[in-house]
């Protein structure tokens, strides 16, 4: 992949979830690929709004771009994905790594979702297995599986940039929490070894930037900079001491403020639920669960 051409890259950070959305494509009227696009959600009033996600149409229409690809680097719980909307608007394949039959499993029990959900992934366009490419134009995508977050996280390597999802953060906030269904901590210090394996100036593009000590968002890193410096795992700190700081954290955090809502959209391709009689939508919320 070293000869291929390098890609264009523009983010978008949305400032209620902290997430970065990504436009990358290979020249001016080539093709693009989005990878993990927000729905807007105001929890609130039960409404889905479409802001985040014209953004990127707007990066398309402006550099007369064609959509190959809407990538999503996991099930995310902060967020809704975007990805059926845009798919709906202007075509492309929705993927995803194909573990993602594993979390939907999950989910689809806790929302008793029954026989009307299949969990094998089938919502989705491609499920892409590690080691696999595929074309943005021009350009060759490498899948990386990276678990630990989640048992099914993907990150996504275009020329010298890897996209990872949710497995590192920018290295003044550290790494991805691993108490979610399937996580584990352990995983995410091997996943994360994977990364720092690739040549030290790669450039590493975060899914979220929570700009701490009200720094201004920044969303781009390179493997050398998070292996020496992350506040988790940089520094050659080692797995068991990783764990043990990892576990320790995850047990002071909340329930993401969206995840109830988000998982239950995004194990379906970003696809709302189908409307009742009545024309309405709606999602399901445990209570007391078990």
């Amino acid at each position: 992949m070293n000869d291929a051409p390098g890609p264009n890259i523009e983010g978008f950070h949305d400032p209620v979830t902290g997430t970065v959305s990504y436009v990358v494509y290979d020249r001016i009227g080539g093709q693009a690929a989005i990878i993990d696009p927000v729905l807007d959600y105001a929890a609130n009033a039960g409404r889905t709004g479409s802001h985040s996600a014209q953004r990127l149409i707007d990066c398309l229409v402006a550099n007369k771009l064609t959509l190959a690809w809407i990538l999503e680097t996991h099930t995310h719980a902060d967020h809704l994905s975007a990805a059926a909307w845009l798919r709906e608007r202007l075509g492309g394949r929705i993927g995803i790594g194909e573990q993602i039959g594993t979390v939907q499993q999950f989910f689809a029990a806790r929302f008793n979702l029954g026989n009307a959900f299949p969990a094998d992934g089938r919502q989705f366009d491609r499920l892409f297995a590690d080691g696999g490419t595929f074309r943005i134009g021009e350009l060759e995508a490498e899948v990386l599986f990276v678990p630990g977050h989640t048992p099914a996280d993907v990150a996504y390597r275009i020329g010298d940039a890897v996209f990872v999802g949710d497995t590192l953060f920018m290295p003044d906030v550290g790494t991805a929490r691993c108490d979610f269904p399937g996580g584990d901590a352990g995983t995410l210090f091997d996943s994360i070894q994977r990364l720092f394996a690739l040549p030290p100036q790669t450039r590493l593009f975060m899914c979220h930037d929570y700009a701490p000590a009200g720094r201004t968002p920044r969303w781009t890193s390179t493997v050398s900079e998070q292996r020496a410096t992350n506040v988790h795992i940089g520094g050659g700190i080692d797995r068991d001491a990783f764990v043990a700081l990892r576990r320790q954290r995850d047990a002071m955090l909340d329930v993401p403020a969206l995840m109830l809502p988000a998982i239950q959209v995004n194990i379906r391709a970003g696809a709302l639920p189908e409307p009742e009689q009545n024309g309405t939508r709606y999602l399901k919320i445990p209570l007391d669960p078990q």
